[in-house]
């Protein structure tokens, strides 16, 4: 259990960075962790290696996401009120929102790489899906940032 408890402090932030890209919802967000470390608590499966623990933390998060949008329930909600701020550094602030704005299949290849660090090939992984989707994704992901932040930042 101590190792659990390890693997959850050191892997919390991406998780809960995933959802919230995933999502756009601070409360989602902070839902959907809970969920997923709750799965990974219950979980009884032998992981070969902490990759193998990451990419399958990576991949119920995403699916967690995803269904939490098809839930009957979420269909039928309203918001109340809007979303509270996601609390950045103020260097990042402006391009990290535009990543946000992105369409959900940039704005998840772009974090997983850009913020997580991920491999192209780890992302195909734990995404499911090709290596040149992946590459594709994340050059018309960059295109996008790119028109959005002209004149910003030069390095863009």
């Amino acid at each position: 259990m101590d190792r659990k408890k390890e693997l959850i402090e050191k892997y919390f932030d991406m998780v809960y960075k995933i959802a919230l890209s995933q999502t756009g919802n601070v409360h989602h967000s902070e839902d959907i962790t809970g969920d997923v470390f709750l799965k990974f608590l219950q979980c009884r499966k032998k992981f070969e290696s902490e990759e193998h623990i990451k990419a399958w933390l990576i991949r119920v998060t995403v699916n967690s996401s995803k269904g939490l949008f098809s839930a009957s329930w979420y269909k039928k909600t309203v918001p109340l009120e809007e979303d509270l701020p996601v609390e950045m550094p103020e260097e990042e602030s402006e391009v990290y929102l535009q990543v946000m704005k992105l369409p959900k299949k940039y704005r998840t290849v772009i974090h997983l790489f850009y913020y997580e660090d991920m491999s192209v090939e780890e992302i195909s992984s734990s995404l499911n899906i090709k290596s040149s989707t992946v590459r594709s994704q994340l050059f018309r992901g960059r295109q996008i940032l790119k028109e959005k932040l002209k004149g910003d930042y030069d390095y863009v």
